[in-house]
């Protein structure tokens, strides 16, 4: 694997490892949609996310094309997260009387979010094809806004968190050719986005990936996955005005595509050079179908191994805006009070409309013997939106992230 797993000293560390903090927040900032895909992953964090052809960090991996884990051979484990911050604003500029809204601008409350990064990957070579498992712990999705400081929108907030669980496996069909598979175990908690009496609930579903991985030559690899949607149901999450009894909210992520190329040919193998094309089909998702249309990502990423321990690394994102503008009257099976201005000034609570991600990111191999760190960090470009007549927002945002891999079995010759 180029520039990741590299010769080196086979490490065995003790480890005593704090709990790491799920989540501060929604991690709503560098989203797409609001699918966190592997924005925070530790190395492929510095690239934007690009990660489908030659995944820099396993995580990775598991998390999209999980055929890539055959690159990394032995063992590893890694613990890492990011922390994302976003300033959101709404302006409301006439009322929605069915929900008790008046006019009003304000940023939104809703702090910070540390998402988790955790896994680990080993190698099983006493079966009859070489194979690899993995393991991890993933910030899957995430975004929220609250306004419940400003008495005129009529406690408008809204929450949403998936966290995954997600075994992995990989098998090398031929010394090219690798097949792999990911089951997602999500853990939703949600709240909102109605204006009502909400409370925050929680939820499970499944999530299935498969991909494929092909090296052509020595340094340049292709690779594919796809991933079915996934829907939660989230039992007697709001009581809407005007109407009797709590309410089921359906909410759901999207069914999706990505190819990816990389090369690394380039000076002498030190450079790394890669691109994905993701496609998030956001009408197979519940809730989201009525909020947002199918949405394209292009991911740019490079990667420079300065030497046998330094390596830095810059990315670009480029992401469609999701946001629908033929809403109907109803989110999902629900009949919205107000009908469409109410619809659009929901919609503004998941208003991720940014277009354009940058990125860079350092790695150190051995900081400790047989301990590679890996660090990022980037920042979204400021976009606004005008949803309807009368409801305008922007979005903004920037994080951070981190993350320690041990290498117990160093991969020689990689």
């Amino acid at each position: 694997m180029t520039g990741r797993v590299m010769p080196g000293k086979r490490g065995w560390c003790g480890m005593a490892c704090a709990v790491l903090l799920m989540a501060a927040g929604p991690a709503r900032g560098q989203s797409f949609g609001v699918d966190l895909r592997n924005t925070l992953m530790p190395a492929s964090g510095g690239m934007a996310g690009t990660s489908v052809a030659a995944p820099q960090d396993f995580l990775s991996a598991i998390n999209a094309n999980p055929a890539a884990l055959t690159q990394y051979e032995g063992t590893h484990f890694s613990i890492g997260g990011g922390f994302v911050e976003a300033t959101a604003n709404l302006t409301q500029t006439a009322p929605v009387r069915l929900l008790g809204v008046e006019p009003f601008s304000a940023k939104s409350s809703t702090p910070g979010a540390i998402v988790p990064a955790i896994g680990v990957a080993q190698e099983l070579d006493q079966l009859p094809l070489p194979t690899t498992v993995g393991l991890a712990l993933v910030g899957a999705a995430g975004a929220g806004t609250s306004y419940v400081g400003q008495p005129a929108s009529n406690g408008t907030s809204s929450y949403l968190l998936v966290l995954e669980f997600a075994p992995s496996v990989a098998v090398a069909l031929t010394d090219r050719l690798s097949l792999g598979g990911t089951l997602f175990i999500g853990d939703a908690y949600a709240s909102g986005p109605f204006v009502g009496r909400s409370t925050m609930t929680n939820a499970y579903a499944l999530r299935g990936g498969v991909g494929l991985d092909y090296r052509i030559g020595d340094a340049t690899w292709l690779g594919a996955y796809y991933q079915s949607t996934q829907a939660f149901r989230f039992q007697d999450q709001v009581v809407l005005f005007q109407q009797a009894g709590p309410r089921d909210v359906d909410i759901g992520l999207p069914q999706q595509v990505g190819v990816g190329i990389a090369n690394s040919s380039l000076l002498d193998g030190r450079l790394l050079l890669a691109a994905d094309a993701l496609y998030l089909d956001w009408d197979s998702a519940a809730l989201f179908q009525s909020l947002y249309q199918g949405q394209w990502v292009m991911q740019l990423g490079a990667q420079y191994r300065v030497n046998d321990r330094l390596t830095t690394r810059v990315g670009y994102a480029l992401a469609g805006n999701p946001i629908d503008h033929t809403v109907g009257s109803r989110i999902g099976p629900v009949e919205v009070p107000g009908g469409i201005p109410a619809v659009k000034y929901l919609q503004s609570q998941y208003a991720v409309v940014n277009q354009h991600r940058f990125t860079a990111g350092l790695g150190f191999a051995d900081v400790l013997p047989g301990i590679d760190f890996d660090g990022f960090a980037g920042g979204m470009f400021p976009e606004s939106e005008q949803l309807g007549a009368t409801t305008f927002t922007s979005l903004a945002s920037w994080w951070i992230g981190l993350g320690f891999t041990w290498h117990y079995d160093r991969a020689r010759g990689r």
